[in-house]
């Protein structure tokens, strides 16, 4: 892998042959990972989150510490010079004066861009306003090819908050770039995917794709079955979040119109639109989604800190 300094601001930042060599290692990782607890020994990671996160803060850090690590940084602006009015890229050279590889989460898009651009350290978007969510696609992609080995021909479907999900916007992206997949776009009217991503996405790869509300008339036909939650951080109107909220909730009842080999995806956190009793069936993947995601993450900063097996 030629990814040695090079920075993931989206998907597209890297091949779909650099990905695939990034999920080897993944693999690789997963099957022995006692051999790889020591090859970051030395180097530090930054984490600067400036919106809460769990999953994609703790898998970080869990994932540079698996391998031999330290981390640095901070989970909430508050508690840094942020809060004194330091620009983003005051604050990223600074912390490239400490740390070898940096994770960034913004509530603004293009955010983590402008820390790339202002630093020769490598800069990992960890999710930028609605925008983009890369390393959160790898996760979802992974979690898709070791379930059933490969993307060609599927067709998958995204349910719920199509318009301000960066996970959503990021996994078409890089599912686009795949042969003969298909989409199934399922959300009601005020929350239908952006016209950038129907225009210079899914129609520039001539994607196939369809929209409907209705997730009942459509899981019967989709291989995977992507669920999100209705964001109210991404609102300004609280009387349209309410609204909304309750608009897809996966339940056992639904499930029983679903193929028996289906997978259903999450990006966590969930509110209620999976309900606890989808837990246990087996065709739920979002809990294992979640363990994937330190080890592609594992994968990944090996890869851009240049450290070879």
């Amino acid at each position: 892998m030629m990814l040695k300094g090079r920075s993931l601001l989206e998907p597209s930042d890297f091949s779909v042959e650099e990905i695939e060599s990034l999920f080897g290692l993944a693999g690789r990782i997963m099957d022995a990972p006692s051999d790889y607890s020591e090859v970051c020994r030395g180097r530090l990671l930054a984490t600067l989150f400036y919106e809460p996160s769990t999953r994609t803060r703790f898998s970080f850090e869990a994932a540079m510490l698996r391998l031999g690590g330290q981390v640095i940084g901070f989970s909430e602006p508050g508690s840094s010079s942020v809060a004194k009015g330091e620009s983003i890229a005051d604050t990223i050279k600074t912390v490239a004066c400490y740390a070898d590889i940096a994770v960034i989460r913004h509530p603004k898009e293009g955010a983590p861009r402008v820390a790339a651009m202002s630093t020769d350290m490598p800069v990992i978007n960890a999710g930028d306003g609605g925008h983009q969510h890369p390393t959160q696609t790898l996760t979802d992609l992974l979690t898709v090819k070791r379930a059933r080995g490969g993307f060609e021909n599927l067709t998958v479907g995204v349910c719920g908050d199509l318009k301000f999900g960066r996970t959503v916007h990021s996994l078409i992206k890089a599912l686009a770039r795949y042969s003969g997949v298909s989409f199934v776009l399922i959300s009601p009217q005020e929350l239908m995917v952006p016209e950038y991503v129907r225009k210079e996405v899914l129609k520039k790869t001539a994607s196939p794709f369809r929209e409907t509300e209705n997730l009942l008339d459509v899981i019967s036909e989709l291989d995977v079955l992507y669920m999100t939650r209705v964001q109210r951080e991404r609102f300004f109107n609280e009387e349209d979040y309410i609204r909304l909220k309750d608009s897809y909730i996966l339940d056992a009842e639904k499930m029983r119109g679903a193929r028996r080999d289906m997978m259903v995806l999450h990006p966590l956190p969930r509110v209620n639109e999976i309900a606890a009793e989808v837990d246990s069936d087996p065709r739920a993947f979002y809990f294992k989604q979640a363990q994937n995601g330190m080890y592609i993450r594992m994968a990944l900063i090996m890869a851009l800190l240049g450290i070879k097996e």
